[in-house]
């Protein structure tokens, strides 16, 4: 009956967990950094809004079908030219970026533990760190001159292909290191190449954020212009299909060039511009985003 009684009396408080009184500097500290946090959340939503509606609005004038249809006529006109060559321009990059960032990305994650893994990666960020106009000074010496390609299309893809490079290979790096060392593992206990497990087991497990990575390297390249300037040129025209000795139109030299132009048409050009390659980039992001969340429901990461 005694120990009835203790058992009573003492296990309840052995149990009943201990309350923590939390300071008042603590509390300070816990409201401030959600008052920043918060703050910082609704100062990003605005800009990125009133970038959005001032852009919209000066374009507004302009988003007729005749942006759609009619090419750039000096300051005026349309822009079909220049939408025709940013596209050509993007997916050509991609294209060419892709394949060659994908392979360093695998052999950055599957080899790249010695000595050569960590030269790629240390020059993988100083390509990074190089302005995008000093690479279009490189190509305008080497392909624009050297080799005489003059403006291009074939300069530059090549151009933004190269600061391509290091975002997809980074991306897919970090895309099949997240991938368990078991799942390998699996893979080779069950007799299967190093070959079969990349292609069939690593790299469609990774596929979402592989993909997400292109997605962004497309909104990137969409929205390069000093590359351009030395190796695209700039062409009123709609392309021929020639890939050399002959320049090309794109959205971000309408920006760059119309909007320093006296001419209310130009500012409006320049503006519509600015709103299709925002629009783009969104649309992109977006819709790399879309798919990854997809990707990985289908895997049951998401509910």
């Amino acid at each position: 009956m005694a120990i009835n009684v203790l058992e009573e009396q003492v296990l309840p408080k052995m149990i009943t967990p201990r309350k923590f009184k939390v300071s008042l500097w603590r509390r300070l500290r816990t409201v401030f950094a959600t008052v920043m946090v918060t703050g910082s959340f609704v100062f990003l939503a605005a800009m990125f809004l009133s970038i959005i509606v001032d852009v919209l609005i000066h374009a507004w004038p302009a988003l007729n079908i005749k942006l759609l249809t009619e090419i750039t006529n000096g300051i005026g006109g349309g822009l079909k030219n220049a939408i025709e060559g940013s596209i050509i321009m993007s997916l050509g990059s991609l294209l060419l970026a892709a394949p060659i960032g994908i392979s360093a990305g695998i052999y950055l994650s599957e080899h790249g533990h010695g000595n050569a893994g960590k030269l790629l990666r240390f020059l993988s960020d100083v390509l990074v760190g190089v302005p995008s106009i000093v690479l279009g000074y490189v190509g305008y010496i080497t392909m624009v001159i050297y080799l005489g390609w003059q403006f291009s299309v074939a300069a530059g893809i090549i151009t933004l292909t190269v600061m391509l490079l290091p975002y997809i290979a980074r991306s897919t790096e970090l895309a099949l290191s997240n991938i368990p060392l078991s799942v390998r593992e699996a893979g080779y206990g069950l007799g299967a190449g190093e070959g079969r497990i990349v292609f069939k087991i690593l790299l469609p497990g990774a596929a979402p954020a592989i993909m997400t990575g292109l997605f962004y390297a497309v909104a990137l390249s969409m929205g390069e212009t000093a590359p351009l300037l030395y190796t695209a040129g700039w062409s009123n025209y709609m392309w021929t299909g020639k890939l050399t000795n002959e320049p090309i139109g794109y959205l971000t030299y309408v920006i760059w060039t119309f909007i320093n132009e006296p001419f209310a048409e130009s500012h409006m050009l320049a503006f519509a511009a600015a709103f299709l390659i925002t629009a783009g980039v969104l649309m992109l992001i977006l819709a790399g985003r879309w798919y990854m969340v997809r990707a990985q429901r289908r895997m049951g990461a998401y509910r």
